[in-house]
């Protein structure tokens, strides 16, 4: 399920999926930030630029390269909470929307994990921006973040 919304001030996005594997196996891919590739569609052209091994833990930065519609653009984010293996959130410090605050939240369900993101955004230039190039986007690349969990984790 993947929900596309707007508050007073931010746009949203809400999805949720149901893993067919136990959180103890689905969480530590998810720390592991090195597998944020593998989660990102190539037209995204995703590369990790901090070396690894990356640590985990509140106050981490990450940075990366990203190509949006052939523009080359860096980005950088901090892990502002880590709450293994239930609860992360990544916020853009350097990057192309205004805000992005994505909160990665995981639910034991019996031997399945329910992973829900809910992302507050803003973009520059505002609605029309977002309705014309950024949501459909982050469709794109959260329906491919879907597919490839399913692949790996079943669901």
């Amino acid at each position: 399920m993947l929900e596309f919304g707007r508050t007073s001030e931010n746009f949203t996005l809400r999805a949720r999926q149901l893993l067919h594997s136990p959180l103890e196996t689905v969480f530590p891919f998810f720390a592991d930030a090195a597998n944020l590739e593998q989660l990102t569609p190539p037209f995204l052209s995703f590369q990790i630029l901090t070396k690894p091994p990356i640590e985990m833990k509140v106050g981490a930065l990450i940075d990366y390269r990203i190509k949006l519609r052939i523009i080359p653009l860096t980005w950088r984010t901090l892990i502002s909470a880590w709450e293994p293996p239930h609860r992360f959130i990544d916020e853009q410090l350097r990057g192309p929307y205004t805000l992005w605050r994505h909160e990665h939240t995981f639910e034991a369900q019996g031997n399945s994990t329910l992973v829900i993101d809910h992302v507050d955004y803003k973009v520059f230039g505002g609605s029309p921006i977002n309705a014309l190039l950024v949501q459909p986007d982050l469709q794109r690349i959260f329906e491919f973040r879907r597919t490839e969990l399913a692949k790996r984790f079943g669901g």
